[in-house]
């Protein structure tokens, strides 16, 4: 049995989907296409149901990626079941998707999410007379409390196993659906996985694809069409899409307002909060408090939990020392295999894990959209909108995520910029590095200072890059959820599957890495590498000529440079073996130079083999020249 999950973005739809697959879960591509698709399984009642996340979209048209995929898969793929996710305190709105959706004709059940949102704004829906308006089932819902969902699950089969007869859509003015039924009428046995109705609504919307298909069976077909889309504007003096939209706008709000009650609402600290968040001046010192914030707890929590397991593991080898002695051997093997695994659960999970908890908290609150909101003035200077910040926020987490959400963005300039600036940002494996290594040794001050600096050269560059490059930003567009308060268990969950995937990405490639290292070290290659790269490290960067070594395989993963510097330098102790100055440079280099190869990868699938070369060689040049300057600079003014 399959369901697909569709609806708008933030109406709660991946909560639902989370909720119902747990564990069981993978995410993918869609064939052929750069947009991720989300599936799992779920065992209900001894049925096994395979559940599919459509992307968040607002209509079934052809201008993005997303639309088309989900309008295919509804189409042609048939689900067993589609559930229409909608938000409850947004109903109107909603609808006119949900009204597109029943135009397909699928077998449909109406998931009422967020009621307990729309309840403390004093919104108050009957679920009844919305379904007897619909013709659907609909089953009000609390995804992110679990509310509602058994009750869902039970009518989603009882749908399935009934295999009656599809929803039916709804109908429009006296003026549109004469055209609609003259069209359908010469479409008539049309052979094609959309109805008839469907088609002829997006011929008379212009859609190429319903085109397509209308003029392969009916060659004069677009004839009548010209004829009836030219009555339409006659009589409403408007394109007929705009007509349509109009149309379904009407039934959408006629709908909504017969099954609402509106109350007094509950509460006005939502609105408060909102007013505080979204105001001109306000706004940016809450949010300026709020990252500063995260980041501090990250840097607090970090540096407590390495120095806690950093003593763990010291006991660990103490033990193993008197166990299997202090020789070559027992020392190569836990120089070789033992220590990439200490160091990446000593340095690196200690600062991730609070990141991914910050990001988790900030995107289920609503927050990370009122940054977004904020942000779109200062990012229309770097040729992006708003919605451009969402990149940037998700590259402190990964730059590989962030160079796919640059998908969002609507021209391909826009999505160059963005994935430019996005690979800049300073990653959870980079703050590792700034965290473990400047904030430890040198001081938390410096360590904000590298991340001001790398600020202020996204700015500058993607600054340059929007004067480089023809076309103007476009304006924001973008949902706005309601605040609601992050659950232990999404939160945990969402954290978990972030932190699962660095665990088995990123552990394997550390141990890799550190063996590698060994084993080089045991033939001598390391100190002809070392030697090779002097002039550039040693002379230039003012680093130890070990660094060389660590900036190569740091390409694998950022946080390895750190974890193969004790390494190289013999010491987990880095402040023994290398000054402030030295530090700061090295932290610079690597926040900068060329991304994971992880994020090559990324930038090579979004964009091709030469736009990631480029941007890859830019960031390789611009790192090791800055770095060079900065350390100058630094130790010409005597700054440390």
């Amino acid at each position: 049995m399959k369901i697909a999950l569709a609806g708008n973005a933030n109406v709660g739809k991946s909560v639902i989907f989370n909720e119902l697959t747990g564990l069981h879960q993978h995410v993918g591509n869609w064939p052929g296409k750069t947009i991720e698709k989300a599936e799992g399984t779920l065992s209900f009642r001894g049925r096994t149901i395979d559940v599919l996340d459509l992307p968040g979209i607002y209509s079934l048209s052809t201008y993005s990626i997303e639309e088309i995929v989900s309008r295919e898969y509804i189409a042609v793929e048939r689900p067993d079941v589609l559930v229409n996710v909608v938000d409850a305190s947004t109903l109107e709105r909603n609808l006119f998707f949900t009204l597109q959706l029943l135009e397909l004709e699928p077998r449909m059940v109406l998931a009422l999410n967020q009621v307990d949102i729309a309840e403390k704004k004093g919104i108050r829906i009957d679920a009844e007379a919305l379904s007897r308006e619909l013709g659907v089932p609909v089953i009000p819902t609390v995804a992110i409390k679990g509310v509602g969902l058994e009750e869902l699950m039970t009518v989603v089969v009882q749908v399935a196993d009934e295999d009656g007869e599809p929803a039916a859509p709804l109908h429009y003015g006296p003026e549109i659906e004469d055209r609609i039924t003259k069209l359908c009428e010469r479409l008539r046995g049309l052979d094609s996985h959309y109805p008839p109705r469907w088609i002829a609504i997006k011929l008379l919307e212009g859609d190429e694809e319903a085109m397509k298909i209308a003029s392969d069976a009916q060659p004069n077909v677009m004839e009548l069409v010209e004829q009836l889309t030219g009555e339409v504007e006659a009589l409403h003096g408007h394109d007929v899409q705009s007509v349509i939209a109009s149309e379904r706008y009407a039934v959408a709000s006629r709908i909504a307002s017969s099954v609402t009650a509106l109350g007094e609402p509950e509460t006005k600290t939502g609105k408060r909060l909102e007013e505080l968040t979204s105001h001109p001046v306000l706004g940016y010192v809450f949010m300026f408090a709020v990252i500063l914030g995260v980041f501090a707890m990250i840097f607090t929590l970090g540096d407590w939990l390495t120095a806690v397991l950093e003593t763990v593991f010291v006991a660990l080898r103490g033990r193993y020392e008197v166990l299997f002695g202090v020789g070559p051997i027992p020392s190569f093997v836990w120089d070789g295999f033992v220590e990439g695994i200490v160091a990446g659960v000593t340095i690196a999970l200690p600062y991730i894990v609070p990141f991914y908890l910050a990001l988790s908290v900030l995107e289920d609150s609503g927050y990370l959209a009122r940054i977004a909101y904020l942000m779109d003035s200062a990012m229309h200077h770097i040729g992006l909108h708003g919605k451009g910040f969402i990149p940037l926020m998700l590259g402190f987490g990964c730059s590989v995520p962030a160079v796919l959400g640059t998908r969002i963005m609507e021209t391909e300039k826009e999505r160059m910029i963005a994935a430019f600036t996005a690979t800049l940002v300073p990653c959870a494996a980079r703050s590792i590095v700034i965290m473990g290594l400047v904030a430890t040794y040198v001081g938390f001050e410096w360590a904000i200072i590298l991340y001001l600096l790398d600020f202020a050269l996204i700015f500058v560059l993607g600054r340059i890059a929007f004067k480089a490059l023809p076309g103007e930003p476009v304006g924001l567009i973008m949902e706005m959820p309601s605040y609601r308060m992050p659950t232990l268990g999404v939160t945990a969950s969402r954290t978990w599957f972030k932190l699962e995937h660095f665990v088995k990405e990123a552990f394997p490639i550390m141990l890799a890495g550190n063996l590698a290292i060994q084993l080089a070290n045991l033939v001598g290659l390391l100190d002809w590498v070392q030697g090779f790269l002097s002039p550039l490290t040693v002379v230039w960067l003012g680093l130890p000529a070990a660094t060389g070594v660590t900036l190569i395989f740091g390409i694998l993963r950022k946080e390895m440079t750190l974890i193969l510097l004790g390494t190289m330098l013999g010491t987990t102790n880095l402040a023994a073996v290398l000054t402030p100055v030295q530090m700061f440079v090295f932290s610079f280099v690597v926040m900068i130079y060329v991304p994971c190869i992880a994020t090559v990868g990324a930038l090579v699938k979004e964009f091709g083999y030469r736009k990631a070369f480029v941007i890859s060689a830019a960031e390789i040049i611009l790192a090791l020249v800055l770095g060079g300057v900065i350390y100058r600079l630094i130790t010409f003014l005597g700054f440390m």
